[in-house]
């Protein structure tokens, strides 16, 4: 089992944009059946938001061992490690909730994935959007890339069902720190700002009104055959 440690230091900062959550979750919940593997599930800030009654078990799996300590606080259901160390066992939905962008290898991570997949499961990848706003930020917390529909695309383990944007308004705050800011990491204030008014705008009517076809957040959501 490989320990890994994580390099970013953003996940209590991010913890506090709950519009964010509440608009991201809200996407991608109606795809979240049966028992579930939340892959990179770090401190477990996003699964509150996406875990409900109606799933069956849900597996919190999370290969840095401080932050799978502060997550099986609140999740005992967690695991140390990567899909190597559930690999005897099957599950309807896999999530990468801002994960697979850490992943060197992501095509052969999602050709794993759907291996661990029942029929008629699926794989759910949120990840950011867009290579020409790849930043200091992403390489400080260590991204190896940002998506487009492309792609997504072209390492699509299975037949996509699903793939489009989030957070239109976004883009241009993204695009701000990318030019101008040129920031290692944002504020705390900067992210209250961002989820207090520039989202609220993104799912009110800019989403919508753009047919998700731009943002600064890319979903991808594949079905098993």
């Amino acid at each position: 089992m490989p320990e890994l440690s994580y390099a970013g230091g953003e996940l209590d900062i991010f913890a506090h944009a709950q519009r964010w959550k509440q608009y991201w979750s809200a996407q991608v919940t109606p795809y979240i059946a049966g028992d579930v593997l939340e892959v990179g599930a770090g401190i477990g800030a996003n699964t509150p938001y996406l875990r409900s009654a109606t799933q069956g078990r849900w597996v919190c799996l999370e290969p840095d061992p401080e932050l799978l300590a502060r997550l099986s606080e609140t999740h005992p259901d967690s695991i140390l490690g990567t899909l190597a160390d559930v690999a005897d066992q099957r599950f309807d939905t896999i999530l990468y909730i801002d994960v697979l962008e850490h992943i060197e290898d992501d095509a052969s991570e999602l050709k794993r994935a759907t291996s661990l997949l029942r029929p008629g499961g699926r794989i759910i990848v949120l990840s950011p959007a867009h290579p020409w706003l790849f930043s200091p930020f992403d390489a400080a917390i260590g991204h190896f890339r940002r998506y487009n529909l492309a792609m997504l695309q072209e390492i699509s383990p299975c037949p996509a069902e699903r793939i489009f944007y989030l957070d239109s308004v976004g883009l241009f705050a993204s695009a701000a720190n990318k030019l101008l800011l040129k920031q290692s990491m944002p504020t705390l204030g900067q992210i209250q700002t961002w989820d207090r008014w520039i989202v609220p705008i993104s799912r009110g009517f800019a989403d919508r009104t753009l047919g998700f076809r731009a943002g600064k957040t890319i979903v991808g959501v594949w079905k098993k055959a």
